[in-house]
């Protein structure tokens, strides 16, 4: 197995669990050769870094689609979310490149991330999230570059996605749009933070309810992270025996069932 016990147990309660080494550096390095050429900026001329942020969009040449399909990731995959219960991925989704800058990025709100469209499929601020996690089996925070705590690390709240699935299901199947459930995230507040440091080659599995943000980069190189979306084939079940869901739903079903302050 992939994960063990343990690291499954982190996942359903912290609503994360980080895998070192889940695609190799080489990859990682071929891959930030292309996103490098994308940025229109120059690696070793700080001078050229003129934004706090640039995005780039969806990458499917092969060392992107290796480094999202290795035995280890996949294997991950189904202990999380269920075995045929996911989509594998054919790109690597959008890739917010942050450079070290004293401007703030504009982007460093605290989310959750939808995952099925709402009235106008282009306006994603419209898109919406329901507590059986329609359309998304799991966030990944994928790092193609060495990230310290200075490098602009993904924040974590620590065990969020529990108070976000007891937000969500007064919503029903309609859930919330993206911009309704950002407006609730206080609930989460108290959580500790985690930061998404680590090597190239880490990846972040977290739960789709973890309340994450994005923040400033006091490092001294840009930071390459990609954080694309594992698609659920279907809503995951909420009723029936525990033991029996897998753990993203088993996630779910605890936090529903905790004793409302």
């Amino acid at each position: 197995m992939e994960l063990t016990q343990t690291e499954v147990d982190q996942f359903i309660e912290q609503g994360f669990v980080r895998l070192d080494q889940a695609f190799p550096r080489a990859l990682a390095d071929a891959c930030r050769e292309h996103l490098w050429r994308d940025t229109g900026c120059a690696p070793d001329d700080p001078a050229t870094w003129k934004q706090p942020v640039i995005r780039l969009g969806e990458y499917a040449q092969e060392p992107f689609r290796l480094a999202a399909n290795t035995s280890r990731l996949r294997g991950a995959f189904d202990q999380l979310a269920g075995p045929g219960r996911w989509l594998p991925r054919g790109s690597l989704g959008t890739f917010p490149v942050r450079f070290p800058s004293p401007d703030a990025p504009g982007d460093d709100g605290w989310h959750v991330d939808a995952s099925f469209p709402g009235d106008d499929p282009g306006n994603f601020f419209s898109w919406r999230m329901n507590v059986a996690s329609k359309g998304r089996a799991l966030l990944m925070l994928f790092l193609f570059s060495d990230v310290g705590e200075d490098d602009a690390p993904t924040r974590l709240r620590v065990g969020s996605h529990r108070d976000v699935a007891r937000v969500l299901e007064p919503a029903g199947d309609a859930g919330m749009s993206f911009m309704e459930l950002a407006g609730k995230l206080d609930v989460s507040a108290h959580r500790p933070l985690a930061l998404a440091t680590g090597e190239a080659g880490t990846v972040y599995l977290c739960h789709p309810f973890l309340a994450h943000a994005a923040q400033p980069h006091r490092g001294t190189r840009p930071r390459f992270m990609a954080q694309p979306v594992l698609i659920s084939r279907e809503p995951f079940p909420l009723h029936g025996p525990e033991a029996l869901a897998p753990p993203v739903a088993r996630a779910i079903q605890q936090a529903l069932a905790e004793p409302r302050a």
